[in-house]
């Protein structure tokens, strides 16, 4: 027996159905299949690739960069990196290698607007852009559809705590680690070691995991524009000597960095004040090798 198509939808084509494959045909429209359950937990993990660069998900806590912010493309529900359910709703958004959860302030230097969020995925896909944003929180922003100008600062405390206190943070993981017994010996007398057993609960035994982290209210403050350039950094250096090297095989220029992001010789190219343009840099930039090129706003 032949089975129906389930292109078939007008009343029409319904009439010369075989009776009794109703059931077959309400087959064809599955829903989805449910979420797993959220797992919220402390995440850093390992190097990817991701276009052909390599990411190294790292921790800091005084972290500080410039760059484009997009919004979210995949608003559907997902369980993000750190475990939690997606909300296209939430003051939430997603970036390349910071630790996972971490709390923000992102400024967008065009309009002056000021937001906080919680950055609980990896992304964005696209390629030179430094976070995204859910609807909601790019909304709060007043991002539009194009990429927009931003300054991301992290919070530290709020930060830390997560750190602390989420399963899989470096201080429960410290706290949780089994200790071994503890001998104790008289050194005047000839007697025989005396052992201590120290009683510590194994790994993870205290480790609460949350349903929920707290929800970041969707608010914004207003404050002055500064707009910026668009850079290519190629990369930075512990000697101008090195930085020079590279910024002949890039075309770009040496300047000594003032900001704490990391060795003080800084090799840039541009300015641009179209993304098209600079994103051509940073094809550019990655094609010859120089995989740590990004661009940030200046």
């Amino acid at each position: 027996m032949k089975l129906p198509v389930c292109r078939a939808r007008s009343r029409s084509a319904a009439r010369w159905l075989i009776p009794g494959t109703a059931i077959l045909l309400s087959a064809c429209h599955k829903p989805a299949p449910p979420l797993p359950s959220a797992h919220i937990h402390y995440e850093v993990g390992p190097a990817y690739n991701q276009d052909g660069v390599w990411r190294y998900p790292r921790q800091e806590f005084a972290w500080r960069e410039s760059g484009l912010a997009v919004v979210d493309r995949d608003t559907s529900p997902h369980i993000t990196a750190d475990g939690e359910i997606y909300d296209p709703k939430a003051m939430t958004g997603s970036h390349p290698t910071l630790q996972l959860p971490v709390q923000v302030t992102v400024r967008n230097l065009d309009n002056g607007r000021q937001i906080e969020v919680r950055l609980n995925d990896r992304g964005p896909k696209q390629r030179g852009r430094l976070i995204s944003l859910t609807p909601q929180a790019a909304a709060a922003l007043g991002m539009g559809q194009d990429p927009t100008r931003v300054e991301v600062i992290e919070n530290e405390l709020p930060s830390r705590i997560f750190a602390e206190t989420l399963p899989g943070g470096p201080l429960l993981d410290m706290k949780a680690a089994p200790v071994g017994s503890v001998q104790t010996e008289a050194l005047d007398t000839a007697t025989m070691p005396k052992t201590a057993s120290v009683d510590q609960p194994q790994a993870g035994s205290q480790q609460v995991q949350p349903a929920s982290l707290p929800s970041l209210p969707v608010v914004y403050t207003q404050g002055w524009a500064t707009p910026g350039s668009l850079w290519i950094e190629v990369g930075r250096f512990t000697q101008r000597s090195y930085a020079a090297i590279e910024a002949s095989r890039a075309g770009g220029t040496v300047s000594y960095a003032s900001d704490n992001n990391g060795p003080g010789w800084v090799v840039r190219v541009g300015p641009f004040s179209g993304v098209a343009d600079a994103d051509a840099a940073l094809d550019h930039a990655l094609a010859l090798g120089l995989t740590g090129a990004h661009i940030v706003v200046e």
